[in-house]
């Protein structure tokens, strides 16, 4: 098969072979981890349950449809006897936002090159064919399906569950995707590492919003990253001003862990950059066209949540540290056809015209 003729089958191969021959593969086309899991019921199924009757999750409602087969994979795939758990490095170092003098926004480090799940999940084909070849039956996931993968990855091996609800490995620190495949085959599970956090709270002190509740536990209708993606209505007024500059997604947690120390850079290209993720005057996302946002963001994470959903972001970051110069273009906004965008860029001119003491009588006009 393509790209694996250092691989010949053997399917009277041993399963420990077979596992060690998997993990060269996955390697080979780019993985950095390739641990297996049992295919057993999550650890953390009860307290998935217990979040989900707490309403913790918001408007994720396909996490309760889902409920089931993330409680137990054989739901997932019936005759599935292992998960091969994979991650993969995306860390691309400290953001360089240029020397504008313009207020920017912070994006995820995660959402700064292409989309992972493109990526991925050409990967996760070569390992299914890969799979196939041995006579195994598979069903692929990166970050879509129903499985409770840091359960399964911290099972693997692959790191444990810091108390931000991260997966922590000491080598990658926190910044890397999970992707899983469910397999028929037998395959010997790994053993997990010991949580490594001890005493340190770093990450859910530096929750803006309070979303870590406690070690472990994530109420995500105050997470930044749920608000600012997953929230498809107006955000809370109450919430807003914690938001700060952050547009999509929020690394706060992740940059506080003192595992990262030991990150590594990505090799991966597609994860580098864009020039519409760097250094773009917030006021400047404002004059997107529906048409102009498809452009700029084609083929990233960031294209989602659409164009309401980005400008509306826009404006309450505008709104937290927005200044004099940026009022034409809320005010502009505040006239959108898209009614969320409107509310925002209004709450956005209020909140710039109080900070800096500007009287209603001032008030900018919307240019004919």
């Amino acid at each position: 098969m393509t790209g694996t003729a250092t691989y010949s089958i053997d399917r009277d191969s041993s399963p420990l072979e077979l596992k060690q021959r998997l993990r060269s593969f996955a390697r080979e086309i780019g993985f950095d981890f390739c641990r297996i899991a049992a295919c057993s019921s999550p650890p953390h199924a009860d307290e998935f349950r217990n979040w989900l009757h707490d309403e913790a999750h918001g408007e994720m409602s396909y996490m309760e449809r889902g409920e089931e087969k993330r409680c137990d994979p054989h739901n997932v795939l019936p005759g599935a006897r292992a998960i091969v758990v994979l991650a993969l490095n995306y860390f691309q170092g400290s953001r360089n936002a240029g020397d504008t003098p313009a207020a920017t926004g912070k994006i995820a480090r995660y959402a700064w090159g292409d989309d992972y799940h493109d990526l991925i999940a050409s990967k996760l084909d070569k390992i299914d064919e890969f799979l196939r070849e041995s006579g195994g039956r598979q069903k692929c996931y990166v970050d879509t399906g129903p499985v409770l993968e840091r359960d399964y990855a911290a099972q693997a091996g692959i790191g444990w569950h810091g108390k931000s609800t991260m997966l922590i490995d000491e080598q990658l620190g926190t910044w890397f995707f999970l992707a899983e495949v469910l397999t028929t085959l037998e395959l010997p599970p790994d053993e997990p590492v010991p949580d490594r956090c001890g005493t340190c709270e770093r990450c859910i002190k530096a929750c803006p919003t309070g979303a870590i509740t406690a070690p472990h536990r994530l109420d995500a209708r105050r997470c930044i990253s749920y608000l600012t993606i997953e929230l498809k209505g107006s955000i809370p007024l109450k919430l807003r001003p914690l938001i700060g500059d952050r547009i999509f997604g929020c690394d706060d947690c992740l940059d506080a862990c003192p595992w990262n120390r030991f990150a590594q850079v990505s090799h991966e290209a597609t994860f580098f950059a864009r020039p519409s993720t760097i250094g773009i005057p917030l006021r400047d996302y404002l004059s997107l066209s529906d048409d102009n946002f498809r452009v700029l963001f084609r083929n990233s994470p960031i294209k989602r949540i659409k164009r309401r959903g980005f400008l509306r972001n826009v404006c309450v970051a505008l709104g937290n540290v927005g200044d004099q110069s940026d009022l034409a273009a809320l005010e502009r906004a505040t006239a959108d056809p898209e009614p969320l965008i409107a509310e925002h860029a209004t709450w956005a001119v209020d909140q710039i015209r109080s900070r800096h003491g500007i009287s209603p009588s001032h008030r900018w006009t919307r240019p004919a």
